[in-house]
């Protein structure tokens, strides 16, 4: 049997060596990103609303992806995790065609939570991606 080829990222941020996590894991073909919250590049929160907060962990993921050399049509399976489910569901609908080419091949669950790790973060976005994905798609 052939080996694997496992490769993981992160960000850079002092809470991944702290909690002791990669940000995402390759192996062979498929990702799979730990969940993406609205934090910039320095790990500042962006933005106090529901929609800030989603359109910047959305770019978390483009970031993480294109490490591996995906993108958002690579996306197979996400999961949100959402302090309000209301406002969750009114910012995924106005970005989901901002990120996702075809919002309607992407198969998507939200989950409401009473919070998440850091008192101010509204939305988490845990997403898998597969090599290949986008060309069988079109």
């Amino acid at each position: 049997m052939e080996p694997h080829h496992k490769e993981t990222k992160g960000l850079g941020m002092p809470w991944e060596a702290q909690y002791g996590y990669a940000q995402a894991l390759k192996i062979d073909d498929t990702v799979w990103l730990a969940g993406q919250v609205g934090h910039d590049a320095h790990g500042a929160i962006v933005g106090p609303d529901m929609t800030a907060q989603m359109r910047q962990a959305y770019a978390n993921i483009a970031q993480v992806l294109a490490h591996f050399g995906l993108g958002m049509a690579d996306v197979v399976d996400e999961t949100l995790y959402v302090l309000d489910n209301d406002a969750a569901f009114a910012a995924r609908q106005l970005l989901g065609r901002e990120v996702y080419p075809d919002p309607l091949q992407v198969p998507s669950t939200m989950i409401g939570v009473a919070r998440l790790n850091v008192p101010e973060f509204l939305v988490e976005i845990k997403v898998v991606a597969k090599q290949g994905r986008a060309a069988a798609a079109q």
